[in-house]
């Protein structure tokens, strides 16, 4: 096995002055600082104790400074969490044993737990690593890498975030069944099935993770990992959940249903 310190390039004088900084974690409004040579953990139990949630691993995750940098580590077992910056530019799944440097100025962590879905934020001072802005082109459509998304497909997605859109700031979200998520759009289960299978399938061949069913997948996990990607990844933001208001507005999809449904019945 590869030690960690065999792994990481020297610090440069950015990565020294984060590695001797403080870090805050921030969950449902609440900021506990994290000083620097002592480890966090996050959890069930823990330092940060988010929620008495049975399918909650008692530690999860830990932060903690190895090789002169802040790291994120996953002590659980079975659960994996989704790390991103804030803009959603840079994503990284977090798998069980793996662990991942502290960076940015404001790192966020998604993850999902049974049925719900929990976000906190990681805050440096003195980031190792420093964005910097690039102009924004507007063209209309939400693209996943090269994948336009098509409306209807947005809505789906907004129709099973729409609790975790909602909150204020981190904290959790419980995700609405399909069968809820259908009725808020006014969709047959049916059709947001198959809805849920093609929107699935389209990110799953760009290479998002834990969307594609089988014999050890179910329903659930596939509906809550689209719904931790989309959050991390920025593709649904909360001024999106105006689509809600009037989904058969959005919804240019409905119209190639219709001789489907004349078929069928």
């Amino acid at each position: 096995m590869t030690d960690i310190h065999d792994t990481v390039p020297p610090l440069d004088e950015a990565a020294a002055d984060a590695a001797s900084s403080d870090i805050t974690v921030e969950f449902a409004g609440e900021y506990i600082t994290v000083p620097s040579g002592t480890r966090f953990t996050i959890g069930r139990e823990g330092d940060l104790a988010i929620d008495d949630n049975r399918f909650l691993h008692r530690h999860f995750l830990s932060i903690e400074q190895s090789a002169g940098l802040w790291w994120l580590v996953n002590i659980g077992s079975r659960l994996s969490a989704t790390v991103t910056d804030t803009e959603g530019r840079v994503q990284a799944q977090l798998a069980p044993g793996a662990r991942l440097p502290i960076v940015f100025g404001v790192t966020t962590v998604v993850f999902s737990a049974g049925p719900t879905t929990y976000e906190l934020s990681v805050h440096t001072a003195q980031p190792a690593f420093r964005e910097t802005a690039a102009e924004s082109v507007l063209d209309g459509e939400s693209t996943i890498g090269a994948v336009p998304l098509t409306p209807s497909q947005k809505l789906l997605i907004l129709a099973l975030a729409e609790p975790v859109l909602r909150r204020e700031g981190t904290g959790m979200s419980e995700l609405p069944s399909s069968a809820a998520a259908a009725q808020r759009l006014g969709w047959s289960i049916t059709r947001f099935n198959r809805k849920l299978d093609n929107v699935c399938d389209k990110l799953d061949r760009q290479g998002v993770p834990g969307l594609r069913g089988g014999v050890t997948s179910s329903a659930t996990n596939r509906r809550v990992r689209l719904v931790e990607h989309a959050v991390a990844s920025r593709l649904v933001v909360r001024e999106d959940l105006a689509m809600l208001d009037d989904p058969a507005a959005f919804d240019r999809d409905a119209a190639d249903d219709a001789p489907r449904r004349k078929e069928q019945g």
